[in-house]
Order: C-alpha cells, then sequence, then structure tokens
C-alpha cells in the first residue's frame, strides 16, 4: 500500500468518526408518522388555542384562605392590607394571562377594597359608641369554609366505591344452589354476647345476705334439658334468666363454655354479627 493511500484511508476513518460523534438534531413532533425537525416557518398557534387551567383553587375564599397560611398571618387579626395586594397581584396575573375572570373573585376584590376603605375611615372613641369590625364578617366566612373544607378532604379519604375498592358479582348457573358457609363463632363472640346479657341482668339485680349457692354442673344439666326439649336452634340470650342478676349470669355463661368444650352443643351463626343460636348435639349409637 503507497503513502497516498494510506493517507486516503486515514481521511476515510476520520470522517466516519466524525460522523458518528455530532449529534443528531432531536425532533420536535411526529407528524403522521414523519419525523419534524426544523419549525415551519408559517407556523401559527392562535390564543384561543392555548388554556392555562389553575385548579389549585376553588374560589375566592379558598385563594384567601391560601394566601393566609402561606404569609402565617392570623386569621383572627387578618391584615387587609397585606392580603389585598396579594389578592389583586393575582388577578392582574389572570388578566395578563388573558384568562377569563370569574364573577365572584372580582366581586371579592370589591369586598376587600371596602373593608380597606372602611378601616381608614376615622374612628370617633366615644364609650355609647360600639366598634364594628368590618373585617368580622369576612373572617366569619373564612372560619367557615376552612372547616368545611377540612371535613371535605377527610371524606374524600375514607374508601370509595369504583375508586379504592371494587364489588365482585357472580353469576350461579341455573340448576345450581350455592353453597352458604356459615361463620364460626369464636370466643370473642360469645363475650360480646354475654356483655348484652349482663346489661339487661344488671336491671335485675339484687342484693342478699345469705351466700346464694349456684351449680356449674347443675346448669350443664338444666341446659341440655332445656335444648333437649326443644326442636331446632334456640337464641344464646334464652339461656339466660336475667332475673337470676350477675351471678346467675357468669354461671349459664361457664356452663355453655364448658358444653362447648366437652362437645355437648353446637353454636352457629348466619351472618357476621347477626344472633348467636345454640342446638344440642344428638350423638349416633
Amino acid at each position: 500500500m503507497t503513502k497516498q493511500q494510506v493517507t486516503s484511508k486515514q481521511a476515510e476513518v476520520k470522517d466516519n468518526f466524525t460522523d458518528i460523534t455530532v449529534q443528531q438534531p432531536l425532533p420536535l413532533a411526529f407528524v403522521r408518522g414523519e419525523v419534524v425537525v426544523e419549525q415551519p416557518e408559517d407556523l401559527y398557534i392562535p390564543p384561543e388555542a392555548l388554556e392555562v387551567f389553575l385548579d389549585a383553587f376553588e374560589g375566592p375564599l379558598d385563594f384567601l384562605l391560601y394566601l393566609i397560611k402561606k404569609q402565617k398571618f392570623d386569621i383572627i387579626d387578618l391584615p387587609i392590607q397585606e392580603i389585598t395586594l396579594q389578592y389583586m397581584e393575582y388577578v392582574e396575573l389572570m388578566k395578563d394571562l388573558k384568562l377569563e375572570l370569574a364573577a365572584e373573585y372580582l366581586v371579592m376584590a370589591a369586598i376587600l377594597a371596602e373593608i380597606k376603605s372602611r378601616l381608614l375611615l376615622p374612628v370617633h372613641a366615644h364609650p355609647s359608641d360600639e366598634f364594628d369590625d368590618p373585617r368580622a364578617e369576612l373572617i366569619k366566612r373564612l372560619q367557615e369554609y376552612e372547616k368545611y373544607k377540612h371535613s371535605a378532604q377527610e371524606l374524600d379519604l375514607l374508601p370509595r366505591e369504583s375508586r379504592d375498592f371494587y364489588l365482585a358479582n357472580v353469576d350461579v348457573a341455573e340448576g345450581c344452589s350455592p353453597t352458604i358457609i356459615l361463620p364460626n363463632v369464636a370466643l370473642q363472640d360469645l363475650a360480646i354476647a354475654m356483655q348484652q346479657v349482663l346489661k339487661r341482668a344488671s336491671a335485675f339485680s339484687h342484693h342478699h345476705i345469705e351466700k346464694e349457692a349456684l351449680s356449674t354442673r347443675e346448669r350443664m344439666s338444666a341446659i341440655l334439658a332445656y335444648l333437649n326439649g326443644t326442636d331446632g336452634f334456640v337464641p344464646f340470650e334464652a339461656l339466660f334468666t336475667v332475673e337470676e342478676g350477675k351471678q346467675g349470669v357468669v354461671v349459664t355463661f361457664l356452663a355453655v363454655l364448658e358444653l362447648i368444650k366437652e362437645s355437648y352443643i353446637d353454636i352457629v351463626q348466619t351472618a357476621p354479627f347477626t344472633q348467636i343460636n345454640v342446638k344440642a348435639r344428638h350423638f349416633q349409637a
């Protein structure tokens, strides 16, 4: 290879390296699948095509509340001058952006101007005159709006259907009956049911000097005899005699627990938080 050929080869490699290192222009847009790199000279966007959404404020009261919290002002001692100046700056900004001002924003600007002018009027100090603060009505409206806004935010945090959870629907085929699975009755459910019975028994509480002798075994036999003489299930509360007072209720509850432990009775519940039913278990010979 001659010296001239080597020089030509080096120049070709250098040109290829330069083409690789130069950054390609980024596309401005894709129009119908074609890449647009340069901005068209005859491009015209009418002002009406651009819309600016200011969804941070939901009205003049919301904006005033924002200014008060931002500047850490005391809502009870509202500085009208500073609030009015900042509010008017916001209104002028909306005018510069050629946004359509809502009538309520202009009304609030007029109210602030009226309050400011009333504060500039001289006050005649006289014992019989009562000074009416022109800011009182606006402060009251701001306090009420703050309460409603806080309540709305708390309501929005609650779970909402189709946003935080969805309901599941299952279609049962024709000729098939759904199997109802009864919930298991826990000891906590029995304790809650006993608490309700105790509330009823407290109305029949009485005091005796002599000691009442109540046997758990005798109460177990009485409950079994009662259940065997009935058909089907009986309510859990029917096993108690509230006239016996708290002591009798406690003995009956302990007897029920022993019967459950020894598998002499069954306790079921058709649905959560519904009535608890009791039935004697019949053993096959």
